[in-house]
């Protein structure tokens, strides 16, 4: 069972209705379909509405605390932590309901749908109480030939995700890209059977908040969205048991406004933009790679730069160049494990030393390693190793071991 943000499955975006690199048609025929959402899903009018779930709950040691425990961002200096600790949470859980609607005239009779998917993990730094976090809520139109999507969903910058079993995917220490209000387009050229070109390109909102050097900074909308867009091309054959080979490039730019107190400075404009590398090879049946390559500034949004756009003390942007890389290999259908490295290493002259805090992040890795095991199509367990490691302008370096249970039921 290979889910997005566990398994390191490839390349599509995660929640779209249907893989961006992959044909519809090369899974399940249109009837199939129905067939199948008939036994799961409720109808109303037009519209077939399909609940789905995974009751997810973590159990997890790490010799070193890291910020913030089960979901890990970086490994806390010894001079503010220097104890291990141990988690159990439930917060990672989820809900959502997928929506199949008519199909639209308009669109060359395209069909319509939509999402809206929730965890618990919306106060993420309160483990017994935790608060909604809405992940998805979008509409979409899709054929083989095109997407057209209005709401909140995944970046399109960085498509990919590490096949680990921790809820923050590397965030913070290698791994950008996140969720975001957006009208997005995307259009699949397929000039053979072993040749597709996907373009993407988004409009989204300017959201922004830090920690930087453990203070909250957060920014007002500025004139004009924050644009995102890709280009990535599939090379072998698509479908069911085939291993074709993706390669994408993907950027964006826009600002954030700002307000200053020490020196005051009102309303100004920070910018933000990254150039990124994403990679997805399947080697054998068993056997594959995957990974990506981020550089940009004030990539805070995107949880780039140690979660770190904007150094108050300076007034300027934080520039940030990292990436991660990947191996999976399948043992049997229901055995797997991947293993990987993951690197975000902010520009230290862009990062004060801020003497009263000393919490500016300079450097951020981790190595990890784990084995996933199918119990059934609908349960899946699995053990997590993962070692961290983070520099601070003005603190001992944090070097945490994480150790990490999950299991997972789907329906």
């Amino acid at each position: 069972m290979r889910l997005p943000e566990v398994t390191g499955t490839p390349v599509a975006m995660p929640g779209s209705m249907v893989a961006a690199e992959v044909e519809p048609a090369d899974h399940f025929t249109w009837q199939e379909l129905q067939t199948e959402m008939k036994k799961l899903a409720w109808t109303k009018g037009d519209f077939r509405i399909v609940p789905y779930g995974f009751l997810w709950a973590n159990m997890v040691y790490e010799t070193e605390r890291t910020n913030l425990g089960d979901y890990t961002l970086w490994a806390i200096s010894p001079d503010d932590e220097g104890e291990d600790a141990f988690h159990v949470v439930g917060k990672s859980t989820r809900l959502g309901i997928d929506v199949a609607g008519p199909r639209l005239r308009c669109f060359r009779c395209a069909p319509s749908g939509g999402k809206v998917e929730i965890d618990f993990q919306g106060d993420f730094a309160i483990e017994n109480k935790p608060g909604v976090l809405l992940r998805h809520a979008y509409w979409e139109i899709k054929d083989r030939n095109f997407r057209l999507v209005a709401g909140q969903t995944w970046d399109v910058i960085s498509p990919l995700y590490p096949g680990t079993i921790m809820y923050s995917v590397y965030w913070g220490a290698g791994n950008i890209g996140y969720r975001r209000p957006q009208f997005r387009a995307e259009r699949y050229l397929a000039f053979s059977d072993t040749a597709l070109l996907t373009l993407q390109g988004s409009i989204n909102t300017d959201a922004s908040s830090d920690f930087t050097t453990g203070r909250v900074q957060n920014g007002d909308h500025g004139g004009w969205p924050l644009l995102e867009g890709r280009t990535a091309m599939t090379l072998g054959r698509r479908g069911k048991h085939c291993r074709p080979i993706t390669v994408g490039t993907s950027g964006h730019i826009g600002e954030v406004i700002i307000d200053f107190t020490d020196p005051p400075r009102d309303d100004a404009a920070i910018r933000t933009w990254s150039f990124n590398v994403d990679l997805h090879i399947p080697i054998t049946d068993r056997l594959g790679f995957q990974g990506e390559f981020f550089t940009g500034e004030n990539l805070s949004t995107f949880l780039g730069g140690i979660v770190q756009g904007i150094d108050v003390p300076g007034q300027r942007a934080i520039r940030s160049t990292g990436g991660w890389l990947e191996l999976w290999y399948d043992w049997t259908s229901d055995l797997h494990t991947h293993v990987g490295y993951t690197i975000d290493d902010p520009e230290n002259n862009d990062v004060t030393a801020d003497p009263p805090s000393g919490n500016g992040r300079l450097y951020n890795h981790a190595y990890w390693g784990n084995i996933v095991y199918d119990v059934t199509d609908k349960f899946t367990v699995g053990f997590e190793v993962g070692s961290w490691k983070t520099l601070f302008a003005n603190k001992r370096p944090g070097e945490a071991v994480r150790f990490e249970f999950m299991a997972k039921y789907g329906f």
